[in-house]
Order: structure tokens, then sequence, then C-alpha cells
């Protein structure tokens, strides 16, 4: 069952499924940008990771996903199919007591190194918001390369740059400048948003809200079921100011 306003029978645990399936398809397909990242599944557990290169130092550390599942469960088939160095994610649903969780992870050899927010937004209000700057979508090489420049990544390819790709770039932008910037990437007839950022000295003017609503927007015109992110404290504060509602924590073990 896919996640929808129009599905009201759907469990709050169905629904979190669904977003981390989301999570993680769409995160993967960000960092497939420099090398390939896999998604695969055992069992009840995700990971995502490298595909095979040539050198082992060279393998980014994976990432293993799991909701509702016993830690001991969850280490044991890490531990069993790991190619390498791995975290363990663990989400916990809102409202849930976060103690047994980490006691368990910790009894286990785990250390807790960041907690994220998890946020839905079911697209079924987007608020429009008046911005300072321009908010535009990134559909040309000489903006790709210009935001290459600010991040010190490689510019978005031109095959991403069409109306219809599945990734979508948006920037703000002040006297030409690039001041703040969002991405959406499609995943499973829903989306996930990234790499969210507003430069320090134009923060508390609305950019950051207008940014994502006319990601959301977009989204919703292209018949996205829900919009899926991870925020830190912070992000946590403005995300729901668009619509977004937290729907867990993430907790990342090392």
């Amino acid at each position: 069952m896919a996640y929808s306003a129009e599905h009201p029978m759907m469990s709050a645990k169905q629904r979190i499924e669904f977003a981390i399936e989301v999570f993680v398809r769409g995160h993967s397909a960000v960092k497939s940008r420099t090398h390939p990242y896999e998604v695969d599944r055992f069992g009840s557990v995700w990971v995502m990771r490298d595909a095979p290169r040539k050198q082992s130092r060279d393998y980014r550390k994976e990432e293993w996903i799991a909701f509702g599942l016993d830690p001991h469960l969850v280490d044991a088939i890490a531990r069993a199919h790991a190619r390498g160095r791995f975290f363990v994610c663990a989400l916990l649903a809102d409202g849930e007591p976060d103690a047994p969780l980490r006691e368990a992870y910790k009894t286990l050899g785990y250390r807790l190194i960041a907690t994220e927010g998890f946020f839905v937004h079911d697209l079924t209000r987007v608020p429009r918001r008046p911005s300072p700057a321009s908010i535009e979508r990134v559909q040309d090489a000489d903006m790709a390369a210009a935001l290459a420049k600010m991040t010190r990544t490689r510019p978005i390819p031109p095959g991403m740059l069409s109306d219809d790709a599945s990734f979508r770039q948006y920037v703000a932008l002040d006297a030409g400048e690039i001041v703040g910037r969002v991405r959406s990437v499609d995943a499973i007839h829903a989306t996930w948003c990234a790499d969210a950022y507003v430069m320090p000295a134009h923060r508390r003017r609305g950019i950051g809200q207008s940014l994502l609503a006319r990601m959301l927007r977009d989204d919703r015109v292209r018949a996205s079921k829900c919009s899926v992110l991870t925020a830190s404290h912070i992000g946590g504060m403005l995300y729901p100011r668009v619509g977004y509602q937290r729907v867990g924590t993430l907790f990342m073990f090392a």
C-alpha cells in the first residue's frame, strides 16, 4: 500500500515503513552521483552501500537501517552481511522512549554519534511564502556550474537538468549570487528532500521556507505521494513551518 492521504486506514507503522523506503532509495540516489550506492534488504533491515570497488580502502561506511526491530537481531544481520565498516541507523517512532534503544546498542558495543529528526510532508497543503530572493530550479549548464563551484562538487550532469529529470535542484538567488539551495529526488512515487541550506548571512529572512515551498509545489505537480527528509535539531525547527510532520528520530550508532 502506498503512502497517501487517500488511505486513512494505513497505520502509523506502515506510513513510517514507507517513508523509510523513500529515504533509503532517495539517499542512495544522491550518494550515487560519485559512485553507485546500492540498496539491499535482509529481512526487515535495509542496507545502503557502495557497489564493488577496485580498492577496498575506497569503500564508504555502509548504512544499515532498522525500525521496530530488536537491536541484537539488527547487529547479527549487519555483522553477517556487511562487507566492512558500517553504521546502524535505528529509527524510533515519535513519542517512544529512547532509553531502552540507547542502552541496548551500548551493551552491544556501539556508540551513539548523532540523532536526526525524521519528517514527512503529505503534500495536501503547501504554503506559499514570499521571499526576498529569487527561487529558481537549476536547468542550465551555467547555473549548474555556479552551484558546483559554490559547493565544491561535480556539476549536475546535463541529463539531470531536463523538465522530467528525477533529480531536481533549486537555488535562491540574491543579486545574482546563490545564497541557498535544496534538492528533491524521486523515489517510489514519492520524493526525498536533501541538502537544504541557506548561507548564514541570509538566514531568518524566509529564504529557506520559500525554497522548500517551491520544491514541494513541484513535487505535488509530479504526483508525489509525500516528501521525506531527515533534519538536525536546528533544521527540525524550520520544516514544520512549511507543513512537515515529525514522525520519528533516527539514531546513528557506530
